[in-house]
């Protein structure tokens, strides 16, 4: 079968640093192919490359066969190339309808806007995505879940031949990624091919026809997917065995650190729970649940209406994000770019920027003792960077993740909320991550935990928390715990419940 899709020797510098060097992988007709890699092995750049964002320094594309020129998005879109990127390129002051059709070749040769047609249009793409909300809400008013799958529609919508999907589960739920999968699976039988790229297993070995392996800038191999195995492709990856869940041992105390009874806000319905020095609290629920409102509330994002929370044994009531921090609250946000990293500022001032009075006398930084604060976290954390003054936005996914984590430990919080700390990152980094989640656990410190993989919450906690339209639909200990009886009370109808 000839290809749909042939990339063939990429290679890309920025700054002097190959992204990739000499790629080359080929995409056939209803195919569903993974590209997978470390962070920073380039996986992204070729996606990039191929939807016409990123202009390649060498290398070629064919198309059918044929030499194409990708200079563009548009170019791509011309040839029946979509993509939805990790980072979402959408537009949160527009309706959901607007972020759809924007640049859709087809829609914007109309010269007057009629809102009711744009919601006919984009209402098909809506449901095939498994989003029921109104195509003219204001995006900004939707969950990064919910966005992701606005982005997903919307690659819907042009009609494309091959689809791009770069970590396109990384912020969804259970019963969202579900979907997507019975979506790809009705592409593919449509004859439209997939380009996916992940670090999820389990994802890939269960829809991918093929994967192919980049590392550092270099395609290390392909493999067809019933012919291969999850640990042939890690050692592909990262040259080692990574063993992502395997748990350590360690215990929790009997102290509580955090005692939250009655939590309401605009979205949780009194919410109550204990967590204990040294016990890592998961927190499983569907898109929209409540999950990431539970962390804003924490850090004093979200108002609280009613409700308690005690800290150390003192009622506390955080009503800015300094003052949680200032009583020992840390919070990694779901969205690093977004919500977490200032782009481009340095590794050592998005590092430092939580705790900033430590270094200053008069307002001068004492510029030496910010890096002498951040040299162990950084060892701790394996953080991989050119120089500390590199912004941060030259570094990979995974690397970005573990600045925005070395700005929370470097605030030595007593109850650090982590939402889906491993977005996007690749089984290495996770790895990392893990062990960290450990070591602050064995230290003492309170880790609410956020994540949108079961098995994630199943390695990492000790108790999982489920919440269900604000409310906590169900405890359980993890050992009695399994992703048959989360999702059972992610999906029923909550009862409010205390949690001691």
């Amino acid at each position: 079968m000839a290809d749909l899709l042939r990339a063939e020797n990429i290679s890309k510098h920025y700054d002097g640093v190959a992204a990739l060097r000499g790629a080359s992988f080929s995409v056939l007709p209803s195919e569903v192919h993974a590209l997978v890699g470390e962070n920073g092995a380039g996986k992204s750049t070729l996606a990039k490359i191929i939807a016409g964002a990123v202009s390649p320094d060498g290398g070629r594309i064919l198309i059918d066969g044929e030499i194409a020129r990708i200079a563009s998005p548009l170019d791509a879109q011309r040839l029946g190339i979509a993509i939805i990127f990790q980072e979402l390129d959408l537009f949160p002051h527009l309706t959901v309808a607007e972020n759809i059709v924007i640049g859709n070749l087809e829609r914007e040769r109309r010269k007057l806007v009629n809102f009711r047609d744009l919601a006919r249009f984009c209402h098909p793409f809506l449901a095939q995505a498994g989003l029921s909300c109104p195509a003219g809400r204001p995006l900004e008013e939707l969950p990064i879940g919910e966005m992701q799958l606005v982005a997903i529609a919307r690659a819907l919508s042009l009609n494309a031949r091959l689809i791009v999907m770069d970590e396109s589960t990384s912020s969804l739920f259970h019963d969202s990624a579900e979907r997507l999968f019975g979506l790809i699976a009705d592409l593919k039988r449509r004859g439209i091919s997939i380009v996916y790229v992940s670090h999820k297993m389990e994802e890939i070995f269960r829809i991918c026809d093929r994967i192919t392996v980049l590392r550092d800038g270099i395609t290390v191999g392909t493999r067809v997917t019933a012919e291969t195995t999850p640990g042939e492709i890690i050692r592909m990856m990262v040259g080692r065995d990574i063993p992502i869940l395997t748990r350590s041992l360690r215990s929790a105390s009997e102290e509580v650190v955090l005692s939250v009874s009655g939590l309401v806000t605009n979205k949780l319905q009194g919410v109550s729970f204990a967590l204990r020095k040294g016990e890592v609290l998961g927190i499983a629920g569907l898109v929209g649940a409540g999950r990431s409102e539970l962390g804003a509330a924490l850090f004093g994002l979200d108002r609280i209406r009613s409700g308690s929370i005690i800290l150390n044994g003192r009622k506390v009531h955080p009503r800015s994000s300094s003052e949680a921090i200032a009583y020992g609250i840390g919070l990694l946000p779901e969205d690093r770019k977004l919500q977490g990293l200032m782009m481009q500022m340095s590794v050592l001032e998005n590092s430092t920027l939580a705790m900033l009075r430590r270094w200053q006398i008069l307002g001068f930084l004492r510029s030496g003792e910010e890096r002498n604060a951040l040299e162990p976290v950084a060892k701790q954390l394996a953080l991989k960077c050119a120089s500390w003054y590199a912004p941060v936005s030259s570094l990979s996914g995974g690397n970005q993740q573990k600045v925005l984590l070395a700005k929370w430990l470097l605030t030595r919080p007593q109850v650090l909320f982590l939402d889906d700390p491993t977005r996007g990152i690749d089984v290495g980094a996770k790895d990392d991550i893990y062990r960290i989640i450990d070591d602050l656990a064995v230290d003492g410190k309170g880790i609410i935990l956020v994540s949108s993989e079961l098995p994630e919450l199943l390695r990492c906690s000790d108790r999982i928390l489920v919440l269900n339209e604000g409310r906590i639909a169900a405890v359980f200990d993890t050992a009695a715990a399994t992703p048959e009886k989360i999702m059972a009370a992610a999906a029923t109808a909550p009862v409010a419940e205390a949690m001691e």
